[in-house]
């Protein structure tokens, strides 16, 4: 579990300093001087990891480099029960406490200045024997699993779950907030899949939740957020079986018809078959007055089925495409393919990496006005003369198919009548961008918001956004007052405080 959730996109805040998290320091906690931290190691299992240690760095990865571990120190815990002793040690002690898992939250959340508990360790994969009528299977993902490593380990039972595309994502983030991916609008959400969750939570007590026992908190666990109820351990979902066919498709434009391929994009993919997911990618090219335009996407079906459903897109845009690639493509290799690791093996993509960058992000729900999108197309073309060597762009994910036939209610996570998801980007040049280079890129986010505002209905919590104002509202919606119920229920002394943390 990621505090603040994980990114399920490999692509922040306005600032290099880490924020506070929450708690006191260790050292000054109780007035009696630091916590014995040796004590803590010795009755752990797994190792515990302080800033002398080789090992510290590595063990706190943060995915989003303007940011660095800050802990006192980090457990790297090899079971459920090192879980329970590091939270009875924070409490009696008064220490703040975060869970770490692919360390890919982009505020920065998945540290804090007392104790990490890292649950990366906890990364075994099991498949079991239970095939519903649905053709699902009953899987165990470890909680501190990466992405890559849960799909090729699937994939050998011929298994499929939904997620997101970057590789290095850790299981817990991605699906405790949500989980979008190039899957989804067949098969749903990764919290959809969501059968069972087993989580410490404040208390020490470790529950495994489903639907007909802790169902309040199972109910949170499906899109909620990570880092505001407890520590999960492990996952039960249920996987689907593998396609007999999967397509990928790449389309491009010139820049002079990238308004009329966003139109057209917007208007189309709610229409388009379940089967088929598709983005809209908008970027800045590095030279003023320029950018680049294309749709990528998966469709589970034929290479014939899947052109068939591009039609209605390439019709509806003003000039034909420059370039065109629909071909098939095996799982794992599209899943590689979609995580950028085409020909590498799963050991090298699920390498941690580190990157600089601030975004935001917002729902829509149907095409946005002409105003809105020349906006949008003019801030990406005039990037590189206020940032110059910063790379930028605008995403649209689609929704629909699956994911919207659940109701808002069902689970925790809200956002069911969207057509896309916008995630807007800036990725440094220098992996210490300078406090001028910080503030423009964070003014450049602040005035794309504000061209979305009108037609937003909300932000996507994985995305954490630290410089969103009303981000409870913009997470949660009206499955907000839940989960504060559930947050005073199973933390109410706010064991798991963050800086946008469900408030108890």
């Amino acid at each position: 579990m990621i505090a603040g959730g994980a990114a399920t996109g490999c692509s922040g805040p306005s600032s290099t300093a880490p924020r506070s998290h929450g708690g006191t320091s260790a050292a000054t906690a109780t007035g009696q001087g630091p916590p014995d931290w040796a004590e803590l190691g010795a009755s752990l299992t797994g190792t515990l990891l302080q800033p002398t240690d080789s090992g510290y760095a590595a063990a706190g990865h943060l995915y989003n480099s303007l940011y660095i571990p800050n802990a006192e120190a980090i457990a790297q815990c090899a079971s459920a029960i090192d879980v329970q002793r590091c939270l009875a040690f924070a409490r009696e002690r008064h220490v703040a406490v975060v869970a770490h898992s692919g360390g890919h939250s982009y505020g920065g959340y998945s540290t804090c200045p007392g104790l990490v508990i890292d649950v990366s360790l906890l990364n075994a994969i099991s498949v079991g024997g239970a095939t519903g009528a649905s053709g699902q299977t009953s899987v165990t993902v470890g909680a501190g699993s990466k992405l890559i490593d849960v799909y090729s380990g699937l994939a050998a039972h011929g298994l499929l779950l939904p997620g997101g595309s970057c590789p290095t994502v850790g299981i817990a983030g991605l699906a405790l907030g949500g989980g979008i991916g190039v899957f989804s609008r067949a098969y749903g959400l990764t919290c959809d899949q969501t059968a069972a969750v087993e989580i410490v939570t404040a208390d020490g007590v470790l529950r495994r939740c489903e639907p007909t026992q802790d169902e309040d908190l199972y109910w949170a666990c499906r899109g909620g957020g990570g880092g505001n109820f407890g520590v999960v351990t492990s996952f039960g979902f249920s996987a689907h079986s593998i396609p007999e066919a999967i397509t990928l498709f790449t389309l491009e434009w010139p820049w002079e018809a990238a308004d009329s391929v966003l139109d057209a994009w917007i208007r189309w993919i709610p229409s388009a078959p379940d089967e088929l997911w598709a983005n809209c990618q908008l970027f800045s090219s590095g030279t003023i007055g320029g950018g680049l335009v294309k749709v990528t996407g998966v469709f589970v079906g034929s290479e014939s089925a899947c052109s068939s459903a591009l039609s209605p897109l390439t019709s509806a845009v003003a000039e034909p495409p420059t370039y065109r690639f629909v071909g098939p493509a095996d799982y794992l290799t599209a899943t590689m393919i979609e995580a950028g690791c085409e020909g590498m093996p799963v050991a090298q993509c699920a390498a941690p990496t580190q990157s600089p960058f601030a975004a935001k992000s917002s729902y829509v729900g149907g095409p946005l006005p002409e105003s809105a999108v020349t906006a949008i197309l003019s801030a990406l073309s005039s990037l590189p003369a206020s940032l110059p060597g910063a790379g930028g762009g605008v995403v649209f994910d689609g929704y629909g198919g699956a994911i919207n036939q659940v109701a808002a209610n069902e689970t925790a996570f809200v956002h069911r009548n969207a057509v896309s998801c916008a995630q807007y980007s800036i990725t440094y040049a220098s992996t210490a961008p300078s406090q001028t280079t910080v503030s423009a890129a964070s003014a450049w986010l602040q005035d794309l918001h504000q061209v979305f505002e009108p037609a937003s209905q909300g932000s996507y919590q994985n995305y954490i956004d630290p410089t969103l104002a009303d981000w409870q509202q913009a997470y949660y919606g009206s499955n907000l007052p839940r989960l504060r119920q559930v947050k005073r229920k199973y933390d109410p002394d706010d064991v798991f405080h963050f800086a946008q943390s469900i408030p108890s």
